[in-house]
């Protein structure tokens, strides 16, 4: 559960824009959605490795 301290005179949007943060920042969403259907590990592994590579290729691309 997620609780967002709002202060004294702080307008609602300003307590609905924490709260996405937080949302967001927990991965909430996310893990909802990986939970929706089942992936093999190996799947899984495999897109973890692609990433890495995609990140490797972006950052000496970048650095040279």
């Amino acid at each position: 559960m997620i609780l967002v301290a709002v202060k004294d005179g702080e307008s609602l949007d300003k307590a609905i824009r924490k709260y996405k943060k937080k949302y967001e920042r927990m991965g909430i969403l996310k893990e909802i959605r990986s939970r929706a259907s089942f992936t093999k590990p190996s799947i899984r592994r495999r897109e973890v490795m692609k990433k890495a590579v995609r990140r490797q290729i972006m950052f000496a691309s970048e650095n040279y």
